[in-house]
């Protein structure tokens, strides 16, 4: 019986210390971190979103995207090594901050220094839930570094000009399935547009489907449709200049999100962002991939 406590004792003991090592091992790995862990570990750790151009995507396995470059910059100027965390999108952007800024995602617990992308607006970093308590208290958005807003192109053969959106209940559209274009072509207006409204995996499918004449019009991101259009015929597709009625806000800025105990690094980043802003060198990464840029109205 004294052996089998004895023994009992030891397993215990080292399960407890295996253990142990392992949460520090995988904190010292995976933590979002201060400005100075990041100086003096040499590498910081920026997330993406996997698959996502312009952005951020692979070529021939080489990083590439307008956040790719973004991301660069920042390490350049903090004298430090990029290091990458490929985001896969959650259903929410609070998913996103969750799995990567402060918590971790439950199967890599992969924590990142700096998110892209985050949203940049007031309304939203405010928000409270049910009791009164912040949805976002744990993350810091700031340094917005592009506005945002939605983009039409058409083909000129069957529909020289999009003047309203009421012209879509005679002409067809593509949008990507379950985005808030396919959701707006399909119910508002009373659901008239949605007949001849089409979905897609993406808006590279949508194009192409467009291309071949299976629909005339294809609606999605500014950023991303006007990215694609440099793969088509520009005297037969056009960019629209037409108003979204009834779709929430026109426009929005974009920016970057850190962990809210971080602030300083925020401070660091967020100065390396207003000069690449306001020296032009932002304009010049968007035209890098043929995507239009708007300084946000912080910057005016």
């Amino acid at each position: 019986m004294q052996r089998f406590r004895t023994r009992s004792r030891f397993m215990f003991s080292s399960l407890a210390l295996l253990l142990l090592c392992c949460a520090m091992l995988t904190n010292s790995k995976s933590n979002a971190r201060s400005l100075d862990d990041i100086v003096e570990s040499g590498t910081i750790r920026i997330a993406v979103y996997n698959d996502y151009p312009p952005f951020s995507f692979l070529e021939e396995n080489e990083a590439k995207g307008i956040d790719i470059d973004i991301a660069n910059e920042i390490a350049r100027a903090l004298e430090v090594t990029l290091e990458l965390v490929w985001m896969t999108p959650g259903e929410t952007t609070e998913d996103d901050f969750r799995n990567y800024l402060w918590k971790g995602h439950i199967i890599h617990r992969i924590k990142a220094d700096v998110m892209m992308r985050a949203p940049n607006d007031r309304s939203f970093s405010q928000k409270r839930d049910d009791v009164g308590l912040l949805v976002n208290e744990l993350v810091h958005m700031f340094a917005p570094y592009h506005r945002e807003s939605w983009q039409i192109i058409h083909n000129t053969k069957t529909l020289p000009e999009v003047e309203t959106m009421g012209m879509f209940q005679y002409h067809t559209i593509g949008a990507e399935i379950d985005s808030i274009p396919h959701f707006y072509l399909t119910s508002a207006f009373g659901g008239r547009l949605r007949e001849k409204t089409s979905h897609y995996a993406t808006n590279a499918l949508a194009f192409d489907a467009m291309k071949i004449g299976e629909i005339e019009a294809v609606m999605g991101l500014r950023s991303q449709i006007s990215y694609l259009s440099q793969f088509v015929d520009s005297s037969q597709f056009k960019l629209a200049a037409n108003a979204f009625p009834l779709i929430g806000k026109q426009k929005w800025d974009i920016g970057l999100a850190v962990h809210n105990d971080y602030r300083a690094l925020s401070y660091e980043v967020g100065d390396v962002v207003t000069a690449l802003v306001i020296d032009g060198k932002m304009q010049a990464i968007f035209d890098k991939y043929s995507t239009v840029y708007e300084m946000p109205p912080y910057y005016q």
